[in-house]
């Protein structure tokens, strides 16, 4: 008698979906559309010299950065509120605000009457002074209000300093091509771009934490 057995044809990569899964923004009723910048707070995000150069430079800075002033620009016309933020790493470190190195680029610079609040974690809410500086401006927390964000690195302090204005009761809006990050080593040893990790951090702010728009030219003034 013979015992033939079958050997399954199937591969083991899972099938692509065939449709994109329902947000958990849409799941809970959130409204999905982006801040006008004229009603918003701006928050520029460790805009440094550091991402520009050397060890921590970034695929798309330049690209970013100019976006980045070109959104200031516009929020200065509109008589936009503007945040500025730097991350202090501490000296001989990339992110030394007491060298040029971890400067705020002289294209974005902040100007007399904006606000600068200095950082050390990725979500720029934490242990800063920033939601104070909020409140003092119109925006405290929990009140549904605006923010519109750009910076550095889009993976690490736009994502969470996202989630922290949307914990906070803020409603978020990222501009994209305003936000640049760098390729790292995934956990299975390959190399995960730079344009891979933009769009997974930015497809993750989507599904919850806020609204992301492509260009400074797609946020409704």
């Amino acid at each position: 008698m013979s015992t033939h057995t079958h050997t399954p044809t199937h591969t083991d990569q899972p099938s692509a979906p065939s449709a994109p899964s329902t947000t958990l923004r849409d799941v809970i009723g959130l409204d999905n559309r982006p801040a006008r910048l004229g009603e918003s707070a701006l928050i520029m995000i460790d805009f440094q010299n550091t991402y520009r150069t050397g060890v921590m430079a970034l695929d798309g800075a330049e690209t970013a950065l100019a976006a980045g002033a070109r959104l200031l620009r516009r929020a200065r016309a509109a008589g936009t509120p503007v945040v500025h933020l730097l991350n202090d790493g501490g000296e001989n470190t990339p992110y030394d605000i007491r060298d040029r190195i971890g400067a705020i680029s002289d294209e974005v610079a902040p100007v007399d009457g904006e606000a600068v609040v200095v950082k050390q974690f990725p979500n720029s809410f934490h242990a800063t002074e920033l939601e104070k500086t909020l409140a003092d401006l119109g925006f405290a927390a929990g009140s549904g209000r605006d923010l519109v964000l750009a910076g550095f690195m889009t993976h690490m302090c736009v994502n969470y300093t996202t989630q922290g204005a949307f914990n906070l009761g803020y409603r978020p809006t990222v501009v994209a091509e305003a936000t640049a990050t760098r390729s790292l080593t995934a956990p299975d040893g390959t190399v995960l771009s730079a344009a891979a990790l933009q769009s997974a951090a930015l497809t993750s702010i989507i599904d919850l934490f806020g609204t992301v728009v492509p260009t400074v030219d797609a946020l409704p003034a």
